[in-house]
């Protein structure tokens, strides 16, 4: 009987407890045609799977592929980026996962920033870095704009966005809901997007948030109570887009139809095992060179891989599966690059498709 007590009693305030802590706060102004007064549901509807889904994964018994731990003395020091770029032409920087510095006309944007040791909301648990970001914080030029893809603890890192903000007080750009989140961070500059929503960040450049098939959640019972995204840039160089994270589904072909070609692409290609529990909200490999063909992508960069193990897949699954896709679809290895930390790419603007 005491069992039973508690179980009714202790366990249920645990759980709020915990919510508290670490959940975040909810959309509710049911203003958005992707919000069914309740949650927001994917393209289709497919809201993928629920927690018992994941307690079958985890005791699946499935083998893991292997991950290494890397160091910043397994790595060449890179050298510092340009506190500013000008002229014509692109430059990309890889920090790793789904972090990338863009520096073009003079703007420098981040994307899905983080730098902490683990994707969690505590630094004592949950999945730990394996290799070291490609650009030291403190080397980080002055960042005008933050591109947040969705509320993961892997692309809305919350020590990341607060050193940011103090640092570079920069603007931040997520999807609906997850601006009350910032604010309650005391981060204020932010601007929220619903899919196809488009904002003027200045003269040169704007951008227009767009459709992915994934799902949101930091806590226990916040699952898809806030929006998730892409993006596109709308630059002077061209249209350069961020896929953020995604399942696969037909909005890839109308975002190229809308905006395409893409000057530049962001594409994840990891996290993709088992495909029977990842398929809904993680593109694999393969997926992600149609993703490429489907917007119309004239230089595309991998991304989401590698880092942090999410997935059965190991560390170097996603390089493999996509270096064998990409030969046995033709498409030449330097229009869809696997980037390394530090490393840093020029697209140039003609290079984009007549």
């Amino acid at each position: 009987m005491v069992w039973i007590f508690l179980g009714f009693t202790v366990l249920p305030i645990a759980l709020f407890v915990v919510e508290q802590l670490i959940g975040a706060p909810h959309y509710s102004e049911n203003q958005s045609n992707h919000f069914d007064g309740k949650k927001f549901v994917n393209p289709g509807e497919l809201n993928g799977h629920h927690y018992l889904d994941v307690l079958k994964w985890w005791f699946s018994g499935n083998e893991k592929g292997p991950w290494y731990t890397f160091t910043e003395k397994d790595f060449p020091n890179n050298p510092k980026p340009d506190e500013r770029v000008s002229g014509e032409d692109l430059k990309v920087t890889f920090v790793n996962h789904s972090t990338f510095l863009l520096q073009m006309e003079g703007q420098n944007i981040l994307t899905d920033p983080i730098w902490s040791d683990r994707a969690s909301p505590y630094q004592w648990i949950g999945p730990k870095r394996m290799r070291p970001p490609g650009i030291r914080f403190k080397d980080l030029p002055s960042i005008d704009t933050v591109l947040i893809s969705h509320n993961h603890y892997d692309h809305l890192d919350l020590q990341t966005v607060k050193d940011l903000q103090r640092v570079h007080d920069p603007l931040f750009v997520v999807p609906l809901g997850v601006e009350q989140f910032l604010h309650d961070q005391g981060i204020s500059r932010t601007v929220r997007l619903d899919w196809w929503d488009y904002h003027q960040l200045d003269d040169q450049f704007s951008l227009t948030a767009v459709p992915a098939r994934h799902f949101s959640g930091r806590g226990l019972f916040d699952r898809n109570k806030t929006l998730w995204c892409g993006y596109v840039l709308h630059t002077p160089l061209g249209n350069i887009y961020f896929a953020g994270d995604s399942g696969y589904g037909d909005f890839f072909e109308k975002i190229g139809e809308k905006f395409g070609p893409m000057h530049a692409s962001f594409i994840p290609i990891g996290a993709y095992k088992p495909r029977w529990f990842m398929a809904p909200i993680h593109i694999s490999p393969e997926e992600a060179l149609q993703v490429h063909q489907d917007v119309n992508s004239e230089q595309s960069f991998a991304m989401h891989f590698g880092t942090f193990p999410m997935a059965d897949d190991g560390m170097k699954d996603p390089k493999i599966d996509l270096t064998a896709a990409r030969k046995e679809l033709r498409i030449p290895k330097a229009d869809f690059i696997i980037p390394k930390e530090g490393q840093t790419e020029i697209v140039k603007k003609e290079a984009v498709k007549a």
